[in-house]
């Protein structure tokens, strides 16, 4: 796609600043809500995770992996949802601060050691692993797994009651994001989620107010709640600085409630390894699609081992801090791919801007106040830039070709559908011992097809643009008839 900042421009200052902000406005509302289901998993109510540390932790990790990368692939790290299973199934198991951290820390090597393969063997392999037909529908899949998100925030708010109301405010900021992307003035166009999601937070806060005045509860969308508890008890040193809870800090002081032994550090190492390993095609998906948009090929430069370094090692860096192991954001890449903004400098702005305005109390209850429904609109038109991006990859795709029909088939499907792959019991959490994401088994699927239908050989799909068509899949000519 046509850029209007590439990798390597920096843009004045004052833009800069403004373009970092909106980078951290997007991938925030996500970041932020990892740590607080964290929370939620601990029925002793002992455990803390503090989304201002992940906030930190995320920019710490996206500083990591932009070095790691040599400052070439333009993409933030924010908290995985990946991991969400694994976090539930540590702490159920009372392993406290240290567990999350160490399984974090093998999430990461897995990386680690990955890319050192990558290192050796060189990443040509990914190529003929993930060609145009199996790449294509496995990103589309990333924008489309995550639009359940995206409209359930804008049909709940976040909660369990269904709003028709909640609908609006999200359609109205979607639209506001849309026609600022379309119609606005060249400025503008650069910064369409801010003025898009701050267009639907005002719109929000007029309705909670009427709603408040007129004690109408379905008007009352935005909740004053965190500011309520940063300022109720002012101080200094609380409502407006604050030190974030980091998670090494709180695990310090847990030293001894939680006491980790051989086997329970081998539990955590089952729990979180695996994840790590099927993480790797998605890993792959989103710098391909990310090439896909920058115009040049990242797998190769600055190269596969470098992006899992940078990954991998930022996550256990991340981790550390916030609590939560961090994975490049679909929301990093779609506002990308709006903007035409791949400036590394914005990037890096937005890493240091997460960094220090953890610090700062108020802007974090801020974050904390958007409605979910307001999220909701801008994801419709982040998450399908991802998807469409996918789709995109398959131009050149003969899609006639019912070789290339079947493969592109069962992933979506796989993937849509939810086919996850279980595997064994864990005796002390009752849930999988092994378990293979939709996402993964759709690849996994994909590739067999491929292989099927090819006679063992992986086709790319682009090389029978003149093979027969699906529309004629079932009919049988006759040989008589001229």
């Amino acid at each position: 796609m046509k850029l209007i900042y590439d990798i390597n421009d920096r843009p004045a200052l004052k833009k800069t600043i403004v373009f970092a902000f909106q980078q951290m406005i997007a991938i925030m509302a996500a970041t932020l809500l990892v740590p607080m289901l964290m929370t939620g998993f601990d029925q002793t109510g002992k455990l803390y995770f503090d989304p201002a540390a992940a906030l930190c932790g995320a920019g710490i990790g996206t500083i990591v992996y932009l070095l790691f990368t040599k400052r070439r692939s333009p993409v933030f790290l924010g908290s995985s949802f990946t991991f969400l299973g694994a976090y539930a199934a540590v702490i159920s198991m009372n392993y406290g601060y240290w567990g999350v951290i160490l399984g974090i820390l093998f999430a990461g090597l897995v990386y680690v050691v990955i890319a050192l393969i990558v290192k050796a063997t060189g990443s040509g392999w990914v190529n003929k692993l993930m060609p145009a037909v199996i790449i294509g529908p496995i990103v589309a899949l990333i924008g489309l797994s995550l639009s359940g998100t995206a409209t359930g925030w804008m049909s709940t708010n976040g909660g369990s009651d269904y709003s028709l109301i909640t609908i609006a405010v999200g359609v109205f900021t979607f639209l506001a994001i849309v026609f600022v992307s379309i119609k606005g003035t060249k400025g503008m166009k650069l910064i369409p989620f801010i003025i898009g999601i701050g267009a639907g937070y005002i719109l929000a806060l007029i309705l909670t107010l009427i709603g408040n005045a007129a004690e109408v509860e379905a008007l009352q969308i935005l909740s004053f709640q965190s500011f309520k508890d940063v300022f109720g008890d002012f101080k200094f040193f609380g409502s407006i600085l604050s030190l974030p809870k980091f998670t090494f800090v709180q695990a310090i002081k847990a030293a001894g409630e939680y006491p980790l032994d051989g086997t329970a550090v081998a539990n955590i190492a089952i729990t979180f390894v695996p994840i790590g390993i099927v993480e790797l095609a998605q890993h792959i998906a989103d710098h391909k699609n990310l090439s896909n948009i920058v115009n040049r090929d990242l797998i190769t430069d600055p190269g596969l081992d470098n992006t899992l370094l940078g990954d991998g090692v930022g996550s256990i860096v991340g981790g550390f801090f916030g609590g939560a192991a961090n994975t490049t954001y679909g929301e990093s890449i779609g506002c990308v791919a709006i903007t035409g903004n791949a400036s590394i400098v914005s990037i890096m702005g937005a890493a240091i801007g997460c960094i220090v305005l953890s610090f700062f109390a108020p802007f974090v209850a801020f974050i904390n106040s958007i409605p979910k429904s307001v999220m909701g609109g801008a994801c419709i038109a982040m998450y399908g830039f991802i998807a469409v991006s996918g789709l995109q990859m398959l131009k050149n795709v003969d899609l006639g070709n019912s070789k290339n029909l079947f493969v592109v088939a069962a992933i979506l499907v796989c993937g849509i559908g939810g086919l996850t792959l279980e595997f064994g019991t864990n005796a002390i959490t009752g849930g999988s011992f092994l378990s293979i994401t939709a996402l993964a088994t759709a690849f996994i699927v994909g590739v067999i097809t491929n292989l099927i239908v090819n006679n063992g050989k992986m086709s790319s799909g682009e090389d029978n643009m003149v093979s027969g068509h699906a529309e004629n899949m079932g009919n049988v000519k006759d040989p008589e008839k001229k």
